[in-house]
């Protein structure tokens, strides 16, 4: 995963660091009109505070009013997002490894990874941000928000590019634990399931297989039933692609759903919808499945540190709904 630098004469504010925008074509008088209609999913009248708080610099760095002159085509504007009333949690965050490249954390269901939609100082990077005072920090890879499990981030920019280009080429190895219905009879074990995944053309936010060439492949193993008799098994799964919503994509289509998840088979919740409890923790145990977090962990991370040359192994401490021991 690539994403363009923070320039270094923009600031982190409370942990966040300024999103950008380019400015189009088009005639606007003020910078209050083009971010309007530029960003319409933000009111004018919130625009206009943001303006008029200085939350929004142009390349200079240098904070823009209400009534600041649009800057021409190409250039473009930084804003830093705030959520109003994203009220305080107390996340259940944890260290699994830090030395001065490499940060690796073990997160709850329900933290975003990175600011998104009502999520901005309850996303994991700024919360890590703050905490650590690692103004640097970059994630490596990215997990849905609705699951647990390890995330690794780079520490300083300079090694940002070799710890990215071992996920790019699919040397590091992910191993995810996940619940769904006991499969029937006729699957056999290990699957290996390859096939082209797009977005959903009806649901922006969920992905969808088609017919083309493959663009993910998944190792899938069914580990048994929870507890003898129970209608939930165990299930391993190991990407060897990295594509959106790919582990639960590929366990829908085998008919395994995951227990507790939204948007698979059936939308049952938008993506602005809460999932988990304040805390961030799972609700008690039930098995109704809509009523629990998505049950998927990323539960083993491990690669060489392009660095150091250290080879490094981690495993999560969580486990899934009603899961006795470590898979």
């Amino acid at each position: 995963m690539s994403r363009r630098a923070r320039p270094p004469h923009l600031p982190l504010r409370d942990g966040v660091a300024p999103s950008a925008v380019a400015v189009p074509q088009g005639r606007w008088m003020t910078v209050l009109e083009c971010l309007s209609q530029r960003l319409p999913s933000v009111s004018p009248a919130i625009w206009a505070q943001r303006l008029q708080d200085g939350h929004v610099l142009n390349e200079a760095g240098h904070p823009l009013g209400p009534d600041s002159p649009c800057p021409p085509a190409g250039q473009r504007l930084y804003y830093y997002r705030h959520v109003a009333h994203e009220a305080p949690r107390a996340w259940d965050v944890r260290i699994v490894h830090q030395d001065s490249h490499l940060l690796v954390v073990d997160k709850p269901h329900g933290l975003p990874v990175i600011p998104s939609g009502r999520f901005v100082q309850h996303s994991l990077l700024v919360w890590l941000r703050r905490h650590l005072a690692l103004n640097d920090l970059s994630p490596l890879h990215r997990i849905d928000r609705e699951t647990a499990g390890l995330v690794a981030f780079s520490v300083q920019p300079e090694g940002r590019g070799a710890y990215q280009a071992l996920f790019r080429d699919r040397q590091v190895y992910k191993r995810y634990t996940a619940i769904a219905a006991c499969p029937p009879a006729e699957l056999t074990w290990p699957h290996i399931r390859r096939t082209r995944l797009v977005p959903d053309p009806d649901y922006f936010f969920r992905m969808t297989e088609v017919s083309g060439t493959p663009n993910s492949d998944t190792r899938l193993n069914c580990l048994g039933p929870l507890q003898p008799d129970s209608p939930w098994a165990l299930y391993e799964l190991e990407p060897h692609t990295g594509q959106r919503h790919q582990l639960r994509v590929h366990m829908n289509a085998l008919g395994l759903p995951l227990r507790g998840d939204l948007w698979y088979p059936h939308v049952l919740q938008g993506p602005e919808g809460a999932q988990g409890t304040e805390d961030g923790e799972d609700p008690a145990n039930t098995d109704d499945a809509s009523s629990e977090v998505l049950q998927l962990l990323a539960q083993t991370l491990a690669l060489t540190d392009p660095l150091t040359g250290q080879a490094h192994r981690f495993v999560s401490t969580r486990r899934l709904s009603g899961q006795q021991s470590s898979a």
